[in-house]
């Protein structure tokens, strides 16, 4: 992936239990095909590197992440960290508008009334990702369903400017054609008969005044 690329793909925030790690791994290999097309960039704390604060990079990738994926399960609920801290400031930026937070059920768990159960998760149905006769059936699901997010998101970045390029390239309207003044009233214009140099005469009330280039019988 180019930098450019790498600039503009989606980042993606994986919060989850250390139990759930071969879960996550997996998962992570499944959304890689949207990784090589310069889509999205994942993000999640196995890639802190040796001598980094690993809080600081977690509080960092969280809140600059546009897309939040909660990998749910027994122990991400258990989890104070990931309860607590990960998924209350995941909320809090899904409230702001601020990111995307997706519930993805891993194990069989009571979720209900948790602060994410009102959002849509994957797999479809809320079928955790254990329960499935294939798990890479599941995980396609989500992968399916992620890459319709992210599309959603890359075209709601470029609405803007194809607002403001309708706007530059619009056409403008003519100005509305000017009414003809109208005569005035008790008048009448008619060209004369016996010289065609004397031009027009108007009949106005209480006298004829000539247009032309002079007045007929006035030489």
């Amino acid at each position: 992936m180019t930098a450019s690329a790498s600039d503009s793909a989606i980042e993606v925030f994986f919060s989850y239990s250390r139990r759930d790690e071969d879960l996550m791994k997996e998962l992570v290999k499944h959304l890689s095909i949207l990784k090589r097309q310069g889509v999205t960039r994942d993000w999640h704390d196995r890639q802190i590197g040796g001598g980094r604060e690993w809080a600081g990079e977690i509080d960092r990738h969280l809140n600059s992440a546009q897309v939040i994926l909660l990998l749910i399960s027994s122990d991400f609920l258990a989890s104070d960290y990931c309860y607590d801290i990960e998924m209350k400031r995941a909320m809090e930026r899904h409230e702001a508008r601020e990111a995307r937070v997706v519930p993805i059920i891993l194990r069989p768990v009571d979720w209900k009334g948790s602060p994410f159960s009102k959002l849509q998760g994957f797999p479809k149905d809320g079928k955790p990702v254990t329960s499935w006769t294939s798990r890479d059936e599941a995980f396609v699901d989500i992968a399916r369903g992620i890459r319709a997010l992210v599309e959603e998101l890359n075209g709601a970045k470029e609405e803007p400017t194809s607002t403001a390029e309708r706007t530059m390239n619009k056409i403008p309207e003519q100005p509305p054609e000017q009414p003809t003044p109208e005569q005035p009233a008790n008048s009448e214009m008619h060209q004369t008969n016996k010289d065609k140099s004397t031009g027009y005469q108007i009949n106005v009330s209480g006298g004829t005044v000539y247009v032309g280039s002079h007045p007929p019988n006035q030489h």
